[in-house]
């Protein structure tokens, strides 16, 4: 993104001079004479670079200064100063000013000085995109041993090299934002920084604000003005979860961007330039919501220049058990507990639990089960009581069992969930205990 700079100088052919030479140097700069009208427009937008003479009519250079710092405090001022008033730029300097230059002076010596600024300025900037990107966990570990997580993987892997955006589909809990990072991290962008929003959880207002920024006075509380992730993934990449839900207002919004790699700030007047990778994740079926005319068909093509379909769990029941030894092995760190891993009858009810909520909810289940876990094995009685007494099975085709063999299971889990205890047992199954003793003794 250009460097902005406004330039204070009420001589008109020094002003002239000065704008000549930055823009020549390929920063974005505009100017007046007039120090008060430097302040409105520094009201308006901001700049990251002000240069101003200290002698202006309408408001002096020293008072812009202050009142600039107190607009912007991360703007950086240059104050341009008479031989014979080196005082007062000095007195600028402890006001908060970069920098000072004193009439007359080469241009050279101030592209000098505004180039060290504009380098800290960049440096600064890709600093916070960096401890965005720092903070992040980027130790993620992929479980595939289904073919179809394998051939997800390989795929990744193919396109490593490339840079078009993306779009994951699949159901909520899949994991959808972990392909997201896969992709980022084994990508040529893996350096730069990787955001992620998910446009579900914010209002439309909400939303424009923290993806594209906002200017100082845009709204009621904007009282600085705010970068949004948008500028701050420049030359990274933004993973947008849930993308179907963003209003047909942001969608026209992000499109632009998509295509031109150009955005405005809420309250903004001045296009911010970018780029940016995006990957979009959805749960819906979006041609559907083309058809209803809720979702823009041309952002739709810009963001699936290719699909990953991500399978739900219970099509990919061979990361069931790989997966249960991951989570234990990443949750059990925080209890003071030594669980070697799973008795064979808790992973068999895990191994036919169909998972309506996916990986997420076996995480969920598995840190559950380390808290209520007493032994060194996760035990039946540590999974939620839902799965146990409604354990729902995986079909085997070639093994199809009779409605007597299915009873006799499901009665001998019963009674094995409730440690022996056959009357309990024939309560909860609406059955006599001879009923039940009758059902378990049948061969």
């Amino acid at each position: 993104m250009a460097i902005k700079i406004l330039v204070a100088e009420d001589e008109e052919i020094t002003l002239d001079n000065i704008i000549d030479a930055l823009q020549d140097e390929g920063y974005e700069v505009s100017g007046t004479t007039d120090g008060a009208e430097a302040l409105r427009r520094m009201e308006k937008t901001q700049f990251d670079i002000l240069v101003t003479d200290v002698k202006m009519p309408g408001m002096s250079g020293e008072e812009l200064l202050v009142k600039t710092k107190a607009l912007h405090p991360e703007t950086e001022v240059i104050i341009i100063t008479g031989f014979g008033s080196i005082g007062s730029a000095v007195e600028s300097m402890k006001k908060g000013a970069f920098d000072y230059i004193t009439k007359p002076f080469d241009l050279d010596e101030l592209i000098l000085r505004v180039r060290k600024i504009a380098e800290q300025l960049v440096l600064r900037r890709e600093n916070a995109a960096l401890k965005t990107y720092f903070g992040m966990d980027k130790r993620f570990t992929i479980i595939a041993k289904s073919e179809g997580m394998k051939k997800i993987l390989n795929t990744i892997e193919g396109i490593r090299e490339s840079e078009f955006n993306l779009l994951l589909t699949g159901e909520t809990g899949v994991g959808k934002s972990l392909i997201a990072k896969i992709i980022h991290f084994t990508s040529r962008r893996q350096e730069r920084p990787f955001l992620s929003l998910n446009c579900a959880t914010l209002t439309e207002d909400l939303l424009a604000s923290e993806l594209f920024g906002h200017e100082r006075g845009a709204f009621t509380g904007a009282l600085t003005a705010k970068q949004g992730l948008v500028e701050i993934a420049h030359r990274g990449t933004l993973f947008l979860d849930e993308i179907a839900e963003l209003t047909p207002n942001l969608q026209a919004k992000l499109l632009k961007v998509v295509e031109e790699g150009e955005f405005y700030r809420v309250g903004g007047t001045k296009p911010q330039k970018v780029d940016v990778r995006f990957i979009a994740a959805t749960n819906q079926n979006v041609k559907n919501l083309i058809s209803e005319g809720k979702f823009r068909e041309d952002l739709y093509y810009r963001m699936n220049i290719m699909e990953f379909f991500i399978p739900p769990l219970r099509e990919r029941s061979e990361d069931i058990k790989p997966l249960s030894a991951y989570f234990l092995k990443k949750h059990l760190p925080r209890v003071n507990k030594k669980i070697t891993g799973f008795a064979d009858e808790a992973m068999e009810i895990l191994a036919h639990y169909s998972f309506p909520g996916n990986v997420r909810e076996l995480e969920n289940i598995i840190e559950r089960a380390i808290i209520l876990e007493q032994s060194s094995l996760i035990t039946p009685q540590s999974l939620p009581r839902g799965i146990r007494v409604l354990e729902i099975e995986t079909i085997d085709p070639d093994r199809i069992k009779t409605v007597d063999e299915v009873v006799k299971e499901y009665a001998e889990k019963v009674v094995k969930m409730l440690d022996g205890n056959k009357t309990r047992a024939a309560e909860l199954l609406g059955i006599s205990r001879t009923s039940l003793w009758k059902i378990l003794k049948e061969e």
